[in-house]
């Protein structure tokens, strides 16, 4: 078998058990990486070891690293039939903090933003805890009026699940999609289809930019934010992680630690 006919055969088997293409591509990417700087057909573990070992030495991050072992795990077991555990650690990943931005801050980013549809996109994001990649494939169909519910199709992990619709932006939202068709995207690009995450991402960071925020915020400091006010609010962190999609809830206790509520009833030393 040639490593052209093993890219081939991985694209197939991701294909028939429904991964999405990020993921394709992203197996693709890794496999395709390492059969060319030498890795073989034939499971080397050592050679494995040695190549992710060199990735973190050049200062690639820990998932990253642990992606190309997800990577290479299934191309060995689940593509071409080796036996066997791939004997292989994952990388330690480093425990940041999510980026959390002030209810204030999320107004004067909202107020950058002149463009109705980008203001939209944005409100919407932090309003429902969205990803980029989830609000731009956002259909007319999958908001809910009638039950203030919006309904995220495909999310991570390939699952569907259902998170609030902000009473605030009902009335916005509704003017927007008139005469829409249910299949539409509500933010559909200028030229008609889906808009690109990458082109969210930068209006997002255009609009940080513009409001004088220091923060090392992304697009995904939105639905950090929107898990955090929750909390703050007094939902229920089992509430929260359904809203966000979260398996374990040890993800979601993460936002307890950069609340403010536990913050403001500790008195400093000083």
């Amino acid at each position: 078998m040639t490593t052209g006919d093993a890219l081939q055969r991985l694209e197939q088997e991701l294909k028939l058990r429904n991964y999405s293409p990020k993921t394709l591509k992203a197996y693709g990417s890794c496999v395709n990486n390492y059969l060319k700087i030498g890795g073989g057909l034939n499971l080397d573990i050592g050679h494995l070891k040695s190549f992710l070992g060199g990735k973190l030495e050049a200062g690639a991050a820990p998932e990253t690293v642990n992606l190309y072992l997800n990577a290479m795990k299934f191309f060995y077991q689940e593509v071409l039939g080796c036996r066997g555990p791939v004997d292989v650690k994952f990388a330690r990943r480093n425990l940041r903090l999510p980026v959390v931005l002030s209810r204030e801050e999320i107004g004067r980013v909202l107020d950058q933003l002149k463009n109705k549809k980008h203001r939209l996109l944005v409100a919407l994001a932090y309003g429902a805890g969205l990803r980029v990649s989830e609000v731009v494939v956002l259909r007319v169909r999958d908001v809910d009026f009638g039950r203030r519910m919006i309904c995220v199709r495909e999310g991570k992990g390939g699952k569907d699940r259902v998170t609030l619709l902000p009473e605030k932006l009902e009335g916005e939202l509704k003017m927007f999609m008139v005469g829409r068709e249910g299949g539409n995207f509500v933010f559909e690009s200028e030229r008609g289809g889906m808009l690109t995450a990458r082109t969210a991402q930068k209006v997002f960071g255009r609009a940080i930019r513009a409001a004088g925020i220091l923060k090392a915020a992304t697009f995904h400091s939105l639905r950090h934010s929107f898990a955090t006010h929750c909390i703050e609010n007094g939902v229920d962190i089992r509430y929260v992680q359904s809203l966000l999609g979260h398996n374990n809830i040890r993800t979601t206790q993460r936002y307890t630690q950069v609340s403010e509520n536990r913050l403001l009833n500790i008195q400093s030393p000083l």
